[in-house]
């Protein structure tokens, strides 16, 4: 990471970590998917639960005594290199760490004792609610199942936490960190895009439920035109196009996310990729890096800190060259 990158970080979370400071009343009872959740007190004992969570709590200045594994970014211990960071500046033990899976797993859970369970963005079922509400009270996702972007996670989990006052401080001040990244280059604004990949025979465009659309928009630039009528909607996260009709994909820039350099570069240089205008100008970003992807994908309030720059700048350069 970046000597900026941390040192923006580090400043960022100073505000925070000092712990809860005044809480807001409780009982607390939060809308979601499977129905309401009452909190009775402010929770000291907090697990997370699914991706982007324990982003949220730590960003608030709270420890969780539990949290899943992480594999895709997470490296060996399972945590991204954000939340370490936030860990690092804790001090004190590490939480537990939960076993990774479609399936909570409950019995670990159970094991930490919790008093509230954290899975605003996730993709839990009912049963997996049901369950995990007769250990502690669970928030789930609102809305369709991991859609919530990170403004919105961030609030929910503030208000679960006592700390609806400190979420919204996190928002205003990340957003401002957004603007003024992205206020540092020209040509962003109004820019439209396409993200993209290859999978499974044919093109993966994302639509408007994935959180990478989502924050690309927040960013500025303008999901393309030429996907409505390819069936680009706002209900799916992604839809196909076959390679055949590559050349209606039509747009400024395109934005792909691979794990390595190789898998970018075969990616791009496929015929139906390679002839492109887009691609031919160079009006393309590949975000390259498992770390680098995981910051993104989706964004939250700790990994913003992390990997925006650089992502901005691949964007930005990418903008540059569209014809």
């Amino acid at each position: 990471m970046m000597i900026g990158m941390r040192a923006a970080l580090v400043l960022t979370m100073s505000g925070f970590l000092a712990g809860p400071g005044l809480a807001q009343e409780f009982p607390v009872t939060i809308d979601h998917v499977y129905g309401q959740t009452t909190i009775e007190a402010q929770p000291e004992r907090v697990v997370t639960w699914a991706w982007g969570n324990t982003d949220a709590v730590l960003s608030l200045g709270v420890k969780p005594v539990a949290i899943p594994f992480i594999s895709y970014g997470g490296g060996d211990n399972g945590i991204h290199p954000w939340a370490e960071e936030a860990l690092e500046a804790m001090g004190g033990e590490l939480p537990a760490i939960l076993a990774e899976g479609d399936e909570p797993p409950y019995e670990q859970i159970l094991a930490a004792d919790p008093d509230v369970i954290i899975a605003v963005y996730s993709g839990i079922t009912e049963e997996q609610y049901e369950r995990l509400s007769q250990i502690a009270p669970t928030v789930a996702y609102q809305g369709a199942a991991w859609s919530a972007p990170w403004q919105e996670v961030t609030r929910a989990v503030g208000q679960a936490l006592g700390l609806a006052e400190e979420a919204e401080t996190l928002v205003a001040e990340t957003e401002q960190f957004v603007a003024d990244t992205v206020a540092q280059h020209d040509g962003l604004e109004g820019t439209t895009f396409i993200g993209l990949n290859d999978y499974d025979g044919s093109l993966a465009i994302y639509a408007g439920l994935d959180s990478r659309v989502k924050f690309l928009t927040d960013l500025g630039l303008v999901y393309a035109p030429s996907l409505d009528a390819l069936g680009g909607d706002g209900e799916n996260f992604y839809f196909s196009v076959s390679y055949e009709n590559a050349d209606q994909l039509v747009s400024d820039i395109l934005v792909s996310y691979y794990e390595n350099q190789a898998d970018s570069d075969a990616f791009f240089s496929q015929p139906y990729i390679a002839r492109l205008p887009q691609t031919e100008a160079g009006a393309y970003a590949s975000i390259v890096g498992i770390e680098e992807v995981a910051a993104v994908s989706p964004p939250s309030a700790l990994s913003l800190r992390w990997g925006l720059e650089d992502y901005v700048a691949q964007l930005a350069a990418a903008a540059e060259k569209a014809e």
